[in-house]
């Protein structure tokens, strides 16, 4: 099964915001106007700043077969940022973190076995593609999804623990979720 990945494009708007509205997605995302513009903000350039975690985060599109079906967030990670404790922990040495959302927005997609092969290949071609200093990534689904920890430990992370977001702002704030850490 091959899944490329590449930056959302102005063509990627209308599914992208498609998928935020799907009640599978909206459970778990953040599906609020701050979060569309950021992510208009990042197909058009980044050419205002934009207030949605400092205007930070990379959109990608993963495609099958020429299809869109999932989208992933990617930040880089520091102890600089407003982040959890227990995630400072975790934090690489010696190369970069990076902290991950993603979803599959087709729901044609689900439960086909796409999951753990979408979020590790996503990792390899990120490392390889783009940051080749990345060695950790960090994701942090929230405790009432144990699919998508399921899916994450089968894509190679390990689980370190719980904890109650604490991360103003975020989506799943004051929520218990699992901190799932993958090295390199």
């Amino acid at each position: 099964m091959k899944i490329f990945f590449r930056a959302a494009q102005l063509k990627d708007q209308e599914i992208i915001f498609s998928w935020l509205a799907e009640t599978h997605v909206q459970e778990f995302w953040d599906s609020s106007e701050a979060h569309k513009q950021d992510i208009s903000n990042f197909i058009n350039g980044r050419k205002t700043p934009s207030a949605y975690c400092e205007g930070k985060y990379q959109y990608w599109i993963a495609e099958h077969e020429s299809q869109p079906f999932a989208l992933l967030m990617i930040i880089p990670t520091t102890q600089h940022d407003p982040i959890d404790e227990i995630k400072k922990c975790y934090l690489s040495q010696t190369g970069a973190t990076y902290s991950i959302d993603y979803m599959i927005g087709d729901s044609r997609f689900i439960g086909k076995g796409y999951g753990a092969l979408t979020l590790s290949s996503f990792i390899d071609f990120y490392r390889k593609k783009v940051d080749v200093t990345a060695d950790t990534f960090l994701i942090d689904p929230t405790a009432d999804n144990p699919r998508a920890k399921h899916v994450y430990e089968k894509a190679g992370f390990k689980c370190v623990g719980n904890f109650i977001m604490e991360e103003a702002g975020a989506s799943g704030a004051n929520k218990e979720h699992h901190l799932l850490v993958k090295n390199f």
